[in-house]
């Protein structure tokens, strides 16, 4: 399945654990660091770097980009790191978060209850994931380097639903 961002979140409802979907539009990238930066804004009533409202957020840190590349290579990286900060970043509208490995019962909780869905993409693949990449601005914490958040414009970006909105998780196969 195709979509498009920002995410209408209707659209998730039908989709399964396993399905692969691509996705175009914009998505921004943001791991630990930066995660727990928002988080800190959101408690702070501060506005936010981003619409988090239907947004798609990639686990990721771009490598440097070498000359005549959009961006580096730009694989996942492990999402538990940001399992504490995420049940704040769904209440706040995040529709599809994406990285790899799987998430912890609050987590999986906190997405069926924003209605919101979890993929994985590709570990090791952060070539292929590139090449996705149409363009890529800073948005946010350039302080913090390769973990600053990034807004990608993506074309058919390639994702696996890992937890989708029925409950099932395609890294708990009964």
């Amino acid at each position: 399945m195709k979509l498009h961002t920002p995410i209408d979140k209707n659209k998730l409802k039908n989709l399964n654990a396993g399905e692969e979907i691509y996705i175009s539009g914009t998505i921004y990238t943001a791991r630990d660091s930066a995660h727990k930066l928002l988080l800190q804004m959101i408690n702070n009533n501060e506005k936010l770097p981003f619409e988090l409202n239907g947004a798609v957020i990639y686990y990721a840190g771009p490598s440097p980009t070498k000359p005549g590349e959009i961006v580096g290579s730009i694989g996942p990286t492990t999402s538990y790191r940001m399992d504490k900060y995420t049940p704040d970043i769904l209440k706040e509208g995040a529709a599809i978060l994406i990285g790899k490995g799987s998430r912890n019962e609050e987590v999986k909780i906190s997405l069926l209850e924003n209605g919101a869905i979890y993929c994985a993409a590709l570990g090791g693949a952060g070539a292929l994931m590139a090449s996705k990449v149409k363009s890529s601005s800073l948005v946010a914490f350039s302080e913090l380097g390769p973990e600053a958040i990034y807004k990608l414009e993506v074309e058919d970006f390639p994702v696996i639903v890992v937890n989708d909105l029925k409950g099932n998780d395609i890294y708990e196969c009964h």
